[in-house]
């Protein structure tokens, strides 16, 4: 690394801007798709996958497609427009919005690869990428061959695998031995390889879990697998010009082939906007079921629920945390658009707010949930009403790490004049 000017973008590289018109449109379109999820919410969950019908639909309103590039017949949209595409999915179905997020920061990897290899993945209109995680024990590894790597590994937590078309394995290189090769620090060489998930065997009994059950997460592995080397990117999609801490920079990451602004966002961002916008969709549709139930409910021996005023308070107070959670994150995410049009990056403190506003987000949905969990009674244990599948979702945002009460640390050692830790995860 070294210190200079981050390259400002000159006007060729930044790419027509998103329209306010097309952002509406955008957030209207997944909106629309709300009662079709809902309808299917059960099955959903039941059998842990997207009905046909259904991701019949979110295929028609290109609802995977929001952070490709144009050039691949995406969208390209501004990250503050994805989150809102997230939330208003997530308002139907949790898991769906879920799956979608993970593949929206997963497809950013089509930015970074030969534009062939681009128009072969990510082309087809009904194309899902997404990628899951690997500890590094057992190590996932690429040994080299003529024109690519031979590939074995097994990651867990593939989000949405199962409507994918392609997905992700990050491996160690190594050399022709199989001794994984590592740069002067001691870090290992890492890339992430793209293979069809025809080419994978998915463990589909992996995911048995409490809440995001229709996300079907599922361990997926591969052995002895040939990976030409152009489909291969950057590990993780994790440019070297990206998650810098403050007043350091690099040269830009040569191996970014798209010169939109959005492209000039990191990877992280991506991820922990939409996937922290899946919890407050959520949470507001909790709100939006629990008007109506207050409205016509009078519990045994008390008042009608409207009437009380604990409940006229607490509504107020669950609104209050989901729409200024909301509205935080859309501002920083729209003053990022404007850093990264000026000045070609996001500045470090600016990156911080993110970091807090997505984890804000999840804590205020989180909080929203139980209020509402708590004040619908006896009404929100039964899987027949719009309570208890969606508390268990929020919750079990909360606990993965975009939601971690540890990812404020990085903004508190800011603020304190340390050096934050963790910078990967602050966007």
């Amino acid at each position: 690394m070294r210190r200079e000017r981050a390259e400002k973008p000159q006007p060729a590289d930044i790419g027509r801007p998103v329209a306010a018109a097309t952002r509406r449109e955008w957030i209207a379109r997944a909106r629309a798709l709300k009662p079709l999820l809902e309808a299917n919410a059960e099955e959903i969950e039941r059998t842990r996958t997207i009905p046909g019908p259904v991701l019949d639909a979110l295929h028609a309103a290109q609802i995977f497609r929001t952070v490709m590039p144009r050039s691949v017949g995406g969208a390209e949209l501004d990250p503050a427009t994805h989150a809102q595409v997230v939330a208003a999915i997530a308002e139907g179905d949790a898991s769906v919005a879920w799956r979608v997020a993970q593949a929206a920061c997963a497809s950013m990897a089509s930015a970074y690869v030969d534009p062939q290899v681009a128009r072969k993945i990510f082309g087809d209109p009904r194309a899902v990428f997404t990628f899951g995680y690997t500890r590094g024990e057992p190590p996932c590894r690429a040994v080299p061959v003529g024109g690519g790597w031979i590939i074995n590994g097994t990651w867990t937590f593939g989000s949405g695998n199962r409507a994918a078309t392609w997905l992700g394995g990050h491996c160690r290189l190594c050399d022709a031995s199989g001794t994984p090769l590592k740069h002067p620090d001691g870090r290992f060489v890492e890339r992430t390889m793209l293979f069809p998930r025809s080419a994978a065997t998915v463990d589909d009994a992996s995911w048995d879990v409490m809440g995001l059950c229709g996300t079907g997460s599922d361990t997926y592995r591969v052995s002895d697998l040939f990976v030409p080397t152009d489909h291969s990117v950057i590990p993780r999609v994790s440019a070297r010009d990206h998650n810098l801490p403050d007043g350091v920079v690099a040269a830009p990451e040569p191996e970014r082939r798209e010169r939109g602004i959005l492209y000039r966002h990191s990877m992280q961002l991506v991820a922990s906007c939409g996937l922290s916008s899946v919890a407050i969709g959520a949470a507001q549709a909790m709100l939006d079921a629990f008007i109506p139930l207050a409205r016509q409910k009078t519990p045994s021996n008390s008042i009608a629920l409207r009437d009380d005023g604990w409940i006229q308070a607490r509504v107020a107070q669950a609104d209050a945390k989901i729409s200024s959670a909301k509205a935080w994150l859309v501002q920083l995410l729209e003053e990022a658009w404007e850093e990264c049009a000026a000045d070609g990056a996001v500045s470090l403190p600016l990156r911080i707010k993110l970091r807090q506003a997505c984890t804000h987000q999840i804590d205020s949905a989180r909080d929203a949930a139980d209020i509402l969990f708590r004040d619908a009674g006896a009404t929100a244990i039964f899987r027949s009403n719009p309570f208890e599948r969606r508390f268990r979702d929020v919750h079990t945002v909360s606990i993965q790490v975009q939601g971690s009460i540890a990812r404020m640390q990085s903004a508190g050692q800011f603020y304190l004049g340390l050096t934050p830790q963790q910078l990967i995860l602050v966007p």
